[in-house]
This record gives C-alpha cells, structure tokens and sequence, in this order.
C-alpha cells in the first residue's frame, strides 16, 4: 500500500509541474495579449496627439501670419497718415511763406506798389554804414551770422542799404535820374522793380568806399562774400554781364540756403533759373 502511493508521488508532481506550466504558459499569453493591446492604445494616442499637435502648428502659423498681415496694414495706414499729416503740415508751412520771396523783379517783372515784408527788424547800428536800416525779420538771422562770421574772419562788411518801400525807391530813382539822367536805368530799378522792396537784399560796402559802391569788386570783403555768401543763403543778384544791369558785386539777395547753396555750386546766377525751378525751394526758405 505504500509502495502504491510512492508510485503516484512521480505522476502527481509531474501532473503540478505540468499544469503549473500550462498555467504559466497562459499567463504569458494573457499578458502578452494585454501588452499587445495596451501598445496599440498608446500608438493610437500618439497618432491622435501628433495630429492634434499639427493641426495646432497650423493654426498658429495661419494666426501668426494674420497677425503679421494685420501688422503690417496697420504700418501703412500709420504710414499713410504720416504722410497726410506730412503734407498737410508741408503745405501749411508753404501758406505761411511769402511767395514774393523767390520771384524775379527786375525791369520786367513787377512788384505790387502796396507790397510790403510782413515785418522787418532793424539791423544792428555795429554793421550799418550811415543810418539805420531794416531787413527781413525772418532773414535776419542768417544775415546776422554772415556779418559774425565775417568780423570773425578779419573782414569788413557795412551795409548801406536794406529794405526800401515803394515810395523809397521812387525818390530814389528820380534823384538818380537827376544826377545821371537815362543813365541812372542801367544800375537803378523803378519803383516796384527793386528787389530791395522785399526786405531781402543788401548791399554792402566798407568804411573806406562807403555808398558810391566804387572799387567794391576789388576788395577782400567782395572776395569773402563769393566765396561764403551762399551758406547763410545769399547770392549775387547782378553778376558781370547779366540781362538786366550793371555789375554789381555789392547787391546781394537772401534766397535760403538750399537754393544759394546749389546756385553756387552749379555756377548759375538766380535769373538764369526758371521761376517754376525756383518755387521749388520755397517752402526751406528760412530752413
């Protein structure tokens, strides 16, 4: 009877150990089906998640270009009402500037009889030549510096005659018609000709030639004057041989820096412009 069941003993542990085996073997199957199923989920997610992600990198893409357009057309209208505000602020400006400035006058070209600078300052008594005279409150300040700048220079500059009136030029004249008859229209405009009617021009002297003018063209102050007029705005009015009359280095005319500047440059006198040329430099004038 013993002997018996040590006899089964063999076959029950094989019957354990096989059925712990099929167990086992089960068990793997099972699990591996989980994680077969479990890795499908995920690839799955993934899937979903990478094309959510593009989908969101598109959207920002479309966003950020909408809101580079939207940037971008904001830019022009703020540029565009610059440029409005530019140009109405450019046209204010040239209303605000007397166009009689930059126009010829010279035996053709006509300056109306009630003409007159909106207002004229007068010039320090230091660099006038016999009395008191008056020039354009607005130009007055590149004409200061120019007088400055010469003194500084060792050079003497006097100015005998500014701004003169209407009614000014005509006593003027007809004294010079007087002393010089059909003469005096070579080197004196009538009355409403004058550039000096526009409180302007200048003419300079010294001490020692004083107003007959004479010599003038000879003297280092006229030699300065060519060579450094223009960067305070200044241009000679008559040079030798000019339509209108004589040669007169003395008689000097503001007509703002850029104008005087390229003028000078170019080797070109101010009538040797066309007037619509020349209306371009208005609005810097006193720049």
């Amino acid at each position: 009877m013993k002997a018996a069941a040590t006899g089964y003993f063999p076959i029950v542990i094989g019957v354990l150990i096989l059925l712990s085996l099929v167990l086992g073997y089960w068990g793997y199957t099972a699990s591996e089906a989980r994680l077969a199923a479990v890795s499908a989920d995920y690839e799955i997610r993934l899937v979903e998640a990478t094309d959510a992600l593009a989908r969101a990198e598109n959207e920002n893409r479309d966003l950020a270009g909408s809101l580079q357009a939207e940037r971008e057309r904001n830019d022009n209208f703020e540029n565009q009402i610059n440029d409005i505000s530019g140009t109405v602020g450019k046209l204010d400006k040239l209303s605000r500037t007397d166009a009689e400035l930059l126009q010829k006058y010279s035996k053709i070209y006509f300056l109306n009889e009630n003409y007159s600078p909106v207002s004229v300052v007068e010039i320090d008594e230091e660099y006038v030549y016999g009395e008191e005279e008056y020039f354009h409150e607005e130009a007055w300040p590149f004409l200061k510096d120019l007088l400055e700048d010469a003194e500084e220079d060792g050079v003497e500059l006097k100015v005998v005659s500014g701004f003169r009136s209407f009614g000014t030029q005509a006593a003027l004249k007809a004294n010079y018609r007087v002393t010089y008859g059909s003469g005096a229209n070579t080197f004196s405009a009538d009355q409403g000709y004058s550039e000096h009617q526009l409180g302007t021009t200048i003419d300079f002297t010294t001490e020692a030639i004083g107003s007959t003018f004479s010599g003038f063209e000879n003297t280092e102050s006229y030699q300065w004057l060519l060579n450094n007029a223009h960067r305070y705005g200044f241009v000679l009015s008559y040079p030798d041989n000019n339509a209108y009359y004589q040669y007169e280095p003395w008689h000097w005319r503001f007509v703002g820096v850029d104008l005087a500047r390229d003028l000078h440059r170019d080797e070109k006198s101010f009538y040797d412009l066309d007037q619509r040329e020349i209306d371009t430099y208005l609005i810097k004038l006193f720049d």
